[in-house]
């Protein structure tokens, strides 16, 4: 097994159960040759991405944000830009008006909130990422002068209401929307056209002169599927889904038991070439 990059899904995979990256991983990252490139994939918004890629020890490395909606290159390009249209965004803003649900918009290096709450609350604490308070309605506002829509729109409530918001907006839209339960209580909206496996390949045209073959890449959750079937070694953590650990290679450690340190650890003692 020669691979040549290193691309791993962030929450339940790659950070441990205080969602940090531990001193493992970030000893096991430090052991790559500077050359490697260290591509984080999820469906954060860019910049809950980069303390922890300089925290890995790197920088100006490719971003995957928002499940491939936007992906940019190690200088900041913007290599992929794919958003949900505005009216099919306040479409699903007058679906939830009258419940509990609460509503994030994302767009570009952007995050929009209208409530300061329990919620987006624990987005700040979680992502290390603070929001920009805006009205919704102003924000369609926004996106409509500037032709753009949401790379991403989060939905987070009761398990019973965000249950109730998946199958209705599955009935409609389920050739448009990516709808993504990342938890009971989360429902992640992302563009249909887009993944993370799309997003790498854009990455590797754009940068590098080898494949999807020679990356070896990590996740835990379905939006991981597509990316770990594409390239050479697809790895799922411990605690990853069902369907995810059925098209992995190889299932590895918990999460919380540095699953993704433990196998890098495991290729760099067989001097295998990363």
């Amino acid at each position: 097994m020669n691979f040549k990059a290193f691309c791993s899904d962030i929450d339940g995979t790659l950070l441990n159960s205080i969602r940090d990256l531990s001193p493992r991983i970030k000893s096991i990252v430090g052991q790559f040759p500077i050359q490697t490139p260290v591509i984080l994939a999820s469906s954060r918004m860019p910049d809950a991405m980069r303390h922890l890629v300089r925290d890995l020890g790197r920088s100006s490395q490719p971003l995957i944000s928002y499940n491939g909606g936007f992906v940019l290159s190690s200088t900041g390009e913007v290599l992929e830009d794919v958003s949900i249209p505005v009216d099919l965004v306040a479409k699903i803003l007058k679906i939830t008006k009258g419940t509990d649900i609460h509503i994030s918009l994302y767009q570009g290096e952007n995050w929009y909130e209208e409530k300061d709450d329990y919620w987006s609350q624990r987005e700040v604490k979680h992502t290390k990422v603070n929001y920009t308070w805006m009205r919704a309605e102003d924000v369609l506002s926004l996106w409509s002068k500037g032709n753009s829509g949401a790379h991403k729109v989060m939905c987070m409530g009761d398990s019973n209401e965000i249950a109730w918001l998946f199958g209705e907006l599955h009935f409609e839209h389920a050739k448009d929307l990516h709808l993504y339960r990342s938890s009971d209580t989360y429902l992640e909206i992302a563009p249909r056209a887009i993944s993370k496996a799309t997003g790498l390949r854009k990455i590797l045209a754009h940068e590098y002169d080898f494949g999807m073959e020679s990356v070896i890449a990590f996740g835990d959750n379905y939006n991981d599927i597509d990316l770990l079937q594409s390239v050479g070694w697809g790895v799922a953590v411990g605690n990853a889904r069902a369907e995810v650990k059925a098209v992995a290679k190889e299932v590895t450690l918990h999460h919380k038991e540095d699953g993704v340190a433990a196998t890098l650890e495991r290729i760099l003692s067989l001097s295998v070439e990363i």
